[in-house]
Formats: C-alpha cells, sequence, structure tokens
C-alpha cells in the first residue's frame, strides 16, 4: 500500500508557503521603501519651503535695511510672490497692514513667520548677520557721495593695476553696500593688504562722509562707556574696516587702553556700547519693525496620510504580487514534484524489472535521475553476475561430485573392484572439491568484512624465499624455471599466510599458463612508501579484450580448459580481496604473445627494533 504524505510535509506545499512569505515580505519591504522615499520627499519639500520662505526674510529685511519706511515695498512684495507661489503679508507690530499680496480684507494668519528689523536680525539672509545683529546692508550715514565713489573707484583701480604688475592678475573690484569699491580675490577674500608698501596706503582711508559718521559713533559709544563705569578705559579710537569678507559686526575696529587686571568684562562692555550705538546711529537710516506672515502662517503643516484610493491601490497591487507569485510558485513546483513522482513510481516496480526514468532536464532532479538510472544498471549487472554466479558454482561442484557417484555406484555394483588407483582417483575428485569449498569460504569472508588478518612484520624477500620453495617442485615438474628478484630487504605490516596465498595463486596461476622452458619471475622491490611484488612470466599472454576481467570470479582466459588445467577461476578473485585487506591494490598487465605481469602493492612498515638478548 502507498504511503500518503500529509499535506504540509509535500513538497507542492512548502514551496507555495514559502513562495507567499517571500511575496508578503516583498510587499511589505516595499511598501515601507515607498512610505520612507515619500516621507523624505515631503521632507525634501519641506525644506525647500524653508529655504524660499528664508529668501524672502532676507530680501525684505534688505529692503528695510536701505529704505527709511515700508512705503514702496507693495511692489518688491507682490514680484516675491509671484516667484515663490507663497502670499506674503507685512504689517506693523501692532498688525497695522502694511502690504499683502493676497486680495483685499483676507484674514492673516494667527501669528507671524518672522520678523523684520535689520538691527536685530537672527536669521541667515546674509553671510554673518546672525553675528552681531546688523543687516551688512543698513549703511545710514557711512554711504558715499557720488563724487566719493569715483574717487575711491579710481583708486581701486591704480592698486588693481599695481597688483597686477606683481602677478596678481585673478584680483577683482567688488562694490560694498556702502559706495565704496573693494579689492577681493579669486575665492572672495579681501584682497587690500598684498604688497602695501610698494603699491601705497591710502585704501582704508575714509572719506568725509565715513568719517563724520565715524566719529558721530565714536562719540556715542564713548559716552555709552562711560555711563556703564567701565574704569580706567581711555577715550575709545574708532577706525573704519569696509572690506567685504569682514564680519559685519566689526564694521568698524577699536582700539582703546584698559588698566591691569581689567579683563573679559571690560572688553565685553566696550563692545556692546560699540553695538548699541551703532545701531542708535542706523536707527533713523532703516525701516520700522515689521511683522512677516507667509503663507499659513504657523498652522501645522499636514501629515502625509493615504487616502482611500491610494490605500485600494496599494492593497490591489499587492494581491496581484501575491497571486502572480503564487502561480509562478504552482508552475515551478509542479515541473520540479514530476520528475520526482516519476522516480518514486520507478522505485516502486518490481526490482526484477529494472525500471528506468526519463532524464528530461539538467537541474538537481535531473541528476537524481541520472543517478538512478546508474543505480539500476549496476544493479542490473550484479543480478546478472550473481545468476552466473550460482550458475558456475553449480557447474563447480556438479563435475566432481558426479565423477565421484559414478565410481561409488559402479564399484557397490561390483562392476569395479576398490584398488588403489580407484581410491586416489576419489580422493583427488574430493580434493577438488575440497579446494572449492576453502576458495568460496575465503571470498564470503572478504565480501562480509570477516576475513581475518594476523598481522606481523614480514620481511619481502624471505616471504619470496618461502613462496618460490612452496611452488619449485610444481614449476620443475612443468618445466618451468622459477626465479626470484629482491631490491633490498623492504619490511611490510601483513598476515604471512594470507600473502603468501595470494602470492602463490599468483605464481601458480603464472605457472600453468607457461610453456616449458619458459621462467616466471618472482620480484620484489621498495617504492616510496610501498612494497611493489611482480609476478611475471613468458607465456602466450592475455587478449586486451580479457585483461579488464581477469579478477571476476569463475573468469578464464580459454574457457576449453577444465578446473584441473585452468582451476577454479576463483584465484585471481581471492588475490584482489587479499590484497585489498592489506590496503593494497593488485593490477595487471600483459602484451599477447609476451606474458602477463600481475603487480602488487601494499604499504611499507618500518624494520622491528632488534630483540634484547638477556
Amino acid at each position: 500500500m502507498k504511503r500518503r504524505i500529509p499535506l504540509r510535509k509535500r513538497l507542492l506545499v512548502r514551496l507555495l508557503l514559502t513562495s507567499a512569505l517571500i511575496a508578503v515580505c516583498s510587499v511589505a519591504a516595499t511598501a515601507w521603501l515607498a512610505v520612507t522615499t515619500t516621507t523624505s520627499a515631503l521632507k525634501e519639500e519641506q525644506g525647500q519651503d524653508l529655504a524660499a520662505d528664508t529668501k524672502i526674510l532676507a530680501q525684505l529685511s534688505g529692503y528695510a535695511a536701505t529704505h527709511r519706511d515700508w512705503s514702496g515695498v507693495q511692489k518688491t512684495i507682490s514680484a516675491l510672490a509671484a516667484k515663490t507661489g507663497r502670499r506674503i503679508a507685512v504689517t506693523t507690530t501692532d498688525r497695522t497692514l502694511v502690504a499683502d499680496s493676497a486680495p483685499r480684507r483676507t484674514s492673516l494668519p494667527p501669528r507671524p513667520a518672522a520678523t523684520i528689523d535689520p538691527l536685530h536680525t537672527d536669521t541667515y539672509s546674509e553671510s554673518g548677520a546672525q553675528l552681531s545683529g546688523v543687516d551688512p546692508r543698513a549703511v545710514g550715514p557711512y554711504r558715499l557721495t557720488a563724487g566719493e565713489r569715483e574717487e575711491v573707484d579710481l583708486m581701486m583701480q591704480k592698486l588693481r593695476g599695481c597688483y597686477e604688475r606683481y602677478g596678481l592678475s585673478q584680483v577683482r573690484i567688488e562694490r560694498a553696500p556702502s559706495g565704496r569699491s573693494v579689492l577681493v580675490n579669486e575665492d572672495g577674500t579681501s584682497a587690500e593688504d598684498h604688497y602695501e608698501a610698494d603699491c601705497g596706503y591710502g585704501y582704508d582711508a575714509p572719506t568725509r562722509t565715513e568719517s563724520r559718521a565715524l566719529s558721530a559713533l565714536q562719540k556715542r559709544a564713548w559716552s555709552c562707556v562711560q555711563d556703564k563705569g567701565a574704569a580706567g578705559v581711555e577715550p575709545l579710537f574708532l577706525a573704519l574696516d569696509p572690506t567685504r569678507d569682514t564680519v559685519p559686526g566689526h564694521f568698524v575696529t577699536s582700539k582703546y587702553s584698559r588698566p591691569a587686571g581689567a579683563g573679559a568684562d571690560t572688553d565685553r562692555i566696550v563692545q556692546n556700547c560699540i553695538d548699541s550705538a551703532r545701531r542708535a546711529q542706523l536707527d533713523p537710516y532703516v525701516a520700522p519693525v515689521a511683522d512677516l506672515f507667509l503663507g499659513i502662517g504657523d498652522q501645522t503643516v499636514p501629515r502625509f496620510d493615504m487616502s482611500p484610493a491610494n490605500k485600494a491601490k496599494i492593497v490591489g497591487v499587492a494581491g496581484l504580487v501575491l497571486a502572480v507569485t503564487v502561480a509562478m510558485t504552482a508552475v515551478v513546483a509542479t515541473r520540479l514534484v514530476r520528475p520526482l513522482r516519476a522516480l518514486t513510481a520507478a522505485a516502486q516496480q518490481p526490482p526484477e524489472r529494472h525500471v528506468r526514468v526519463p532524464v528530461t532536464t539538467r537541474d538537481e532532479t535531473g541528476i537524481l535521475a541520472e543517478a538512478f538510472n546508474d543505480l539500476t544498471e549496476r544493479r542490473e549487472r550484479i543480478e546478472v553476475q550473481r545468476k552466473a554466479m550460482v550458475s558456475d558454482i553449480a557447474h563447480e561442484l556438479r563435475s566432481p561430485l558426479t565423477n565421484i557417484r559414478g565410481w561409488l555406484e559402479v564399484t557397490r555394483d561390483g562392476v569395479v573392484a576398490p584398488d588403489p588407483a580407484l581410491l586416489s582417483s576419489l580422493h583427488d575428485e574430493a580434493m577438488v572439491l575440497q579446494r572449492i569449498i576453502d576458495d568460496l569460504q575465503d571470498l564470503a569472508a572478504a565480501d562480509a568484512g570477516t576475513l581475518r588478518l594476523h598481522r606481523e612484520p614480514v620481511r619481502a624477500d624471505e616471504l619470496l624465499d618461502q613462496v618460490a620453495a612452496a611452488h619449485r617442485v610444481g614449476a620443475d615438474a612443468a618445466g618451468v624455471a622459477l626465479v626470484t628478484e629482491t631490491d633490498g630487504a623492504p619490511w611490510l605490516d601483513a598476515d604471512p599466510v594470507r600473502m603468501r596465498q595470494a602470492l602463490g595463486n599468483l605464481v601458480s596461476n603464472a605457472v600453468r599458463h607457461t610453456p616449458p622452458d619458459g621462467t616466471v619471475t618472482l620480484a620484489a622491490r621498495r617504492e616510496g612508501d610501498q612494497v611493489v611484488f611482480t609476478v611475471r612470466d613468458t607465456g602466450t599472454g592475455i587478449a586486451p579484450d580479457d585483461l579488464p576481467h581477469v579478477f571476476d570470479r569463475f573468469w578464464r582466459a580459454e574457457k576449453s580448459r577444465s578446473r584441473r588445467t585452468g582451476g577454479s577461476g576463483l584465484g585471481l578473485a581471492i588475490v584482489r580481496d587479499l590484497v585489498a585487506a592489506h590496503d593494497g591494490t593488485v593490477e595487471a598487465t600483459s602484451e599477447p604473445g609476451a606474458g602477463a605481469e600481475f603487480t602488487l602493492r601494499v604499504p611499507v612498515a618500518p624494520a622491528p627494533a632488534p630483540a634484547l638478548e638477556s
């Protein structure tokens, strides 16, 4: 009865579940990626909006820094609103509308987005403005007249020409917010400190306008220092530093002396007085403080939320992906399972049919099918060999038993007298049976792995002498010379009885196949970590087609030879098993008409230590 596989253990079900799990993970990962990407895009968009808002604030702060009031700001606000797509409104601090890009009576957001105050700014509208809190475009009384600008421009052109003569060709002239020209390098830093001695001084000398403003600032600052009680501070000396890369908060530089022991507090008082004096000086020249309203004001930016339509799309796409995955997995799994079912059906057939399966793929399943077919072929070949072996054994045992039975029957009937010649013939037949049975017993023990070896150190040359002595009489009777050759005296760890049996089988086989006046040579030598035995004869040799079968059981090179002249056909098979039991190998080589050579290779062993004399 065919065993039923539980549904949960079927390969098809497992593949489907695995694919479904993979698809779910893939969809979840894709959804997470989409949400993450969308969130990132939203954040980027918010960052762009923030950058646009900062730019709007910077331009309006610049307007306030260069105008005394907000009367003409409407045109600037309309242009900015059209460019940025945002609603822009400016009011006074008490919410009086100054200008608005939206239609009239449009309500303002609940809170302003920023405060526009060029004298107290904390934005990044201009590089460095956030440090001093004064917009660098607020120059007020320091703005040069047209004549002064022309005078400074001429001086800067001469200075640049001098620099060019010294190889500073990348220097260029730029104009500061006050109208003063300044020299800058290619990277935008001030270039007015190069070659002063050769190119002349005067580029930082204040004009009349700047001198008046600087003098007024110095008076304001010194009055503040005295009011703050900065004891010991000498009168301030303020110098103009109008270079482009100078921090705007240090539009002027100060020099003063302080008594010993005065520290950072004094410096901070002086700097604060300079900053407050500068703001007071610039205040009449800038627009009043105003509030800026942008877009929806300070309302919370709506979070990304999926609409029902988008949710339905995602669910639909996920379902479609799952359906396609399951369908494709089912097709693939069916193709994978089909050859496995064919293998299962072939394996369940009766063994005597030796069913094979078609190989339709070259993947793992196809390799498995090929292995199954190879196994079936080997099993069929072994079955044929087994049947042939049983037939050969029956044939080998039948002949001597038939002879023994026949002679015993005629002796019993009184036809033949039991003389010594008859008894000797019956004894020979019994010995043939005994030899066959012993050979079969050795082969059976080797196949079962129960062949026992009694290992001990053995010298190869002594082993050869013993084998030669045992077979010399038979060789002499056949007219064959038996010769031994040894190269040194290598040792091996072996069962001497079994090794003599293996070499004896080879020698007796060689003597049988060597004609009179021939030679059988038995040799031993060492090659590396092996002891090599060779048995070489000068007989007729073995045909190339028969050479692969010389170690098969019941194989004879000449089928016409009898068991008496050709042996039982088990000798070489026993040699192979005995050598394998000694972890060795045996091989045969032959040239027809030039004899055959059998080579045994077994591991070499160290010579035993000499015994101590008592």
